[in-house]
C-alpha cells in the first residue's frame, strides 16, 4: 500500500526530470543552454530579490510557489521557446494533460493545491500570477544581454518582436522592471 510519503517522493523524483528539459536561453556566460529546472530556480530567486518591484497586494511567497511549479509540465510537453513556432492551443492541451499526470502523483490535497496554483499562473489573471508571468519573461532577456544575444541571435529577432512578445508581458505586471530593461535591449540592438 502506498503511503503519503511514497506519493510525495514519486512526485519529487518525477520533478527531477525537469533538469533534462533544455531551453532556448543560454546561461549568462553563454557556455551552454539552461535547463528548465535551472530556469525555475532562477526566477524563484528573481521573485525573492525583486519583490519590492511587485505591485501592491502581491503575495511574493505565492509567486515563488508558482515559479517553482510553472514549468513542471515541460517534463511531458517540452519547452515552447517564446520566439519559436508552435501551435499554442495544442501546447496548452499538452500542458494541461501533463499537469494532470504530474500533479496527480501527489496525495489528493497536495495535488489539488499545487495543480490550482499552476492553473492560476497559466491563466495570469490574479495579481500574483501576473507578476509571476512578468518575472518568467524578465529573466531570459537579462540572460540574453549577458550572453551577447543568446536566443535573439539564434531566432533572428528584432527589438520590436521582443517588445511585443516579451516586453508587453513584463510591463503588465512589473512596469518598473520593463522600464529598466527596455533601454538595455534597445542599446544592444543599436550596437
Amino acid at each position: 500500500m502506498s503511503t503519503r510519503l511514497d506519493a510525495q517522493m514519486a512526485f519529487l523524483n518525477e520533478a527531477d526530470k525537469l533538469k533534462n528539459v533544455i531551453r532556448a536561453t543560454t546561461l549568462c556566460d553563454g557556455s551552454r543552454y539552461e535547463n528548465s529546472g535551472e530556469h525555475s530556480w532562477h526566477i524563484a530567486l528573481y521573485a525573492l530579490v525583486l519583490a519590492e518591484h511587485a505591485p501592491d497586494g502581491v503575495d511574493v511567497s505565492r509567486v515563488i510557489k508558482m515559479l517553482l511549479l510553472h514549468d513542471l509540465v515541460e517534463i511531458d510537453a517540452g519547452d515552447a521557446p517564446i520566439f519559436g513556432d508552435h501551435d499554442v492551443a495544442a501546447m496548452e492541451a499538452d500542458e494541461a494533460k501533463a499537469a494532470d499526470r504530474i500533479f496527480g502523483l501527489l496525495p489528493k490535497d497536495q495535488n489539488t493545491e499545487l495543480r490550482t496554483i499552476w492553473a492560476e499562473f497559466e491563466a495570469a489573471i490574479t495579481p500574483d500570477a501576473i507578476f509571476a508571468k512578468s518575472l518568467d519573461r524578465f529573466q531570459p532577456p537579462n540572460q540574453n544581454l549577458m550572453s551577447n544575444g543568446g536566443s535573439w541571435t539564434d531566432y533572428g529577432v528584432s527589438y520590436e518582436t521582443i517588445e511585443a512578445r516579451v516586453g508587453s508581458k513584463i510591463d503588465r505586471g512589473a512596469p518598473t522592471l520593463w522600464a529598466w530593461l527596455a533601454p538595455k535591449i534597445k542599446a544592444w540592438f543599436a550596437r
